[in-house]
Formats: C-alpha cells, sequence, structure tokens
C-alpha cells in the first residue's frame, strides 16, 4: 500500500506566471486587482516561483497575502534558481517586461534550496511555505548551465534530502518537481521521496496521453498527487496566439492547430464552452489534486473560476474520444478515472 503523503487540500488556485510578466507588461494595480477578484471569489491557493518575473510575481503575491490571515490560504513557491541584483543585470534577457534587477543562478544543491527559500519567504513576506517544487530541471529548459542530468546528482543529493528534512522539521507540508517534461517526475518518483509535482503543460485536452499511460499510473504506486498547470497550454485553449511556453511559443505545430479546430467544432456543436471543458479535463484525473491558472486580469479568474462549474454534457466527451482526441483511459467529469 502506497505510504500517505501531504495532498493540496484545495483544488484550484492562481498562478504567478502572468503576474510576473511573462506575456505582457502588467501593473502592480493590476495584479492587485486580479489577486483580490480571486480571494473574494473564495480562491485560497496560490502558487509562485522566484523565476516568474525574477522576483517580481513573489513580491507582487506577498504585498497582497501578508495582509491575510496565513491559516487561511496555501501558498507554493519553488527552488533551484537564486536571484542575485547587480547594475548590470540580464533581466531582460528572460522576461523583457519585467522590472527586476536580478540575474538568476541555477542551484540545486541543500544550501542553495534553504537559501532559496529564504529568499522567497523575504520576498513574500511570509513566515512558511506550504509546498516546495524543484524547478525546471528538465531537458526542455535552455538556461540550464548544462545538461539537466548532469545536474542531476546534485539536486538527488542537495535539494531532494534537504526538502524531505524540511518536511519532517515541519518547515513545509511536501515538496516535488515542477517541471514541464515527464522525464524529471518519473525518475524523481525513483530515487527520492516525494509528494506532490507541479504537472506543467502536460494533462491538457490537447496533450494527454503520456501522462494517462505513464505517469499517473506510477503516481498511484508511489502515493502522489499532482498540482496541474497550464491547463489551456498557456492560453492556447483560450485563443491566445501562442503554445505552451519559450521564445518560439508562437510558432504553432500544425497538428496542435488542427487538433484545437476539432476541439472547437465539437464544443459548438454541443454548446459547450472550449475553456471550461479544458479546465475541468485537467482536474478530473484522481490524482490531480489542484488546478492553477496564471492571468494578470481579474476578469480572467473570475470566469476560470465560475468554468469550474459549468454543465459539460457526456456527449461532449464521447464524441472526442470516438475522434481519438480523448485518450481511452483518459479521465472525464462524472465518470471515475482508470486505475
Amino acid at each position: 500500500m502506497a505510504p500517505q503523503r501531504y495532498r493540496p487540500p484545495v483544488n484550484f488556485g492562481l498562478g504567478g506566471v502572468a503576474i510576473g510578466n511573462e506575456f505582457r507588461f502588467a501593473t502592480d494595480e493590476q495584479a492587485e486587482a486580479t489577486l483580490a477578484a480571486a480571494w473574494d471569489a473564495g480562491i485560497r491557493y496560490f502558487d509562485v516561483s522566484p523565476w516568474y518575473g525574477l522576483g517580481l510575481a513573489e513580491r507582487r503575491f506577498g504585498r497582497f497575502l501578508a495582509r491575510k490571515p496565513r491559516a487561511e490560504f496555501v501558498i507554493s513557491s519553488k527552488v533551484g534558481k537564486l536571484l542575485r541584483a547587480g547594475r548590470d543585470n540580464e533581466a531582460k534577457r528572460y522576461f523583457p517586461f519585467t522590472t527586476s534587477p536580478n540575474t538568476p543562478h541555477f542551484d540545486y544543491s541543500a544550501d542553495g534550496v534553504r537559501r532559496s527559500i529564504e529568499d522567497s519567504l523575504q520576498r513574500l513576506g511570509l513566515d512558511r511555505l506550504d509546498i516546495v517544487f524543484v524547478h525546471d530541471l528538465s531537458p526542455d529548459n535552455p538556461y540550464l548551465p548544462t545538461d539537466w542530468e548532469a545536474l542531476w546528482p546534485i539536486a538527488r543529493e542537495g535539494a531532494f534530502p534537504t526538502l524531505s528534512r524540511m518536511r519532517e522539521e515541519g518547515i513545509i507540508d511536501g515538496w516535488g518537481m515542477g517541471v514541464n517534461r515527464p522525464e524529471p517526475i518519473l525518475r524523481c518518483l525513483d530515487e527520492a521521496d516525494s509528494d506532490v509535482h507541479l504537472l506543467a503543460s502536460q494533462y491538457s485536452l490537447i496533450d494527454h496521453a503520456n501522462a494517462v499511460e505513464a505517469l499517473f499510473p506510477r503516481a498511484r504506486e508511489a502515493g502522489v498527487s499532482f498540482v496541474v498547470g497550464s491547463a489551456l497550454n498557456a492560453g492556447f485553449l483560450g485563443g491566445e496566439p501562442r503554445y505552451n511556453y519559450g521564445e518560439e511559443n508562437m510558432l504553432i505545430p500544425a497538428d496542435k492547430r488542427e487538433k484545437l479546430a476539432t476541439l472547437r467544432a465539437t464544443a459548438d456543436r454541443h454548446g459547450v464552452d472550449l475553456v471550461a471543458a479544458a479546465l475541468q479535463f485537467s482536474l478530473a484525473p484522481d490524482v490531480a489534486a489542484s488546478l492553477i491558472v496564471g492571468t494578470a486580469n481579474p476578469d480572467h479568474i473570475l470566469a476560470d473560476h465560475a468554468a469550474l462549474r459549468a454543465r459539460i454534457p457526456g456527449e461532449f466527451w464521447a464524441d472526442l474520444r470516438a475522434g481519438n482526441i480523448l485518450h481511452a483511459d483518459a479521465a472525464v467529469p462524472g465518470r471515475p478515472t482508470s486505475a
């Protein structure tokens, strides 16, 4: 029987990518309004990272959340990058719209993890993190100073046991990988004692087969859960002209555009809001503990929150499965996951 591990108690949250000015410039006032709208709607999970705007997202989230009762919300952040301010910083190389004076330096060592958490808490103005994700130690990260597999032993001997000790000491509740690819999660499940992983860009209506076939069965064996991120593929399913992340994310492969066209046509036939269907789909598996969406627009976070309650007819899912858009074993709202 799999051991009992920490599972986030809140199933929907606001992510910090857009509030960190990933895609476009957002003002402090927009960020504050988005956080206030989320809070007023009852959203109580917030996910940030030193990476998002190189400290900008953490400062913005912290200014808001530091005024709220700490026991009433869950917050996750990430480790693996230390920020160093300087006159000759390279912030604009990574985030053209950030106002940060920082340059990131990758560090997956034990000392680096503790320093990263301390720095995050200072930027946030909080006394603890609930969840910590080891961020972007993954084959898709072009900014790593060397191959991710060469850095893996540093994390295995440094970051992973340090986070497990911090969990045992009560400093954090749980930890895992926060990555856009499955390989680091599968390897972590074999080599470390993790709790919950941020499954970003890997479980959406567009792309979910590998998660169903490889990740989810292994997660059930280990007793771990997932926070699902980028259920809309960085806004692609909601109409944004980009697919996922990276410098070339506006060069969208033809097969993704074709699948989106099929999804839209099917949604139109059944009178379904595609964003609502996409969000509900990504939260349906038994191993999906929570879903996070990223926006710096108050209206968008309210719409996404409401979309979780929209009715999606079973015929819609049946048509997608018949057309091989959905994997045969993929869970849908109202239908249990195939274990």
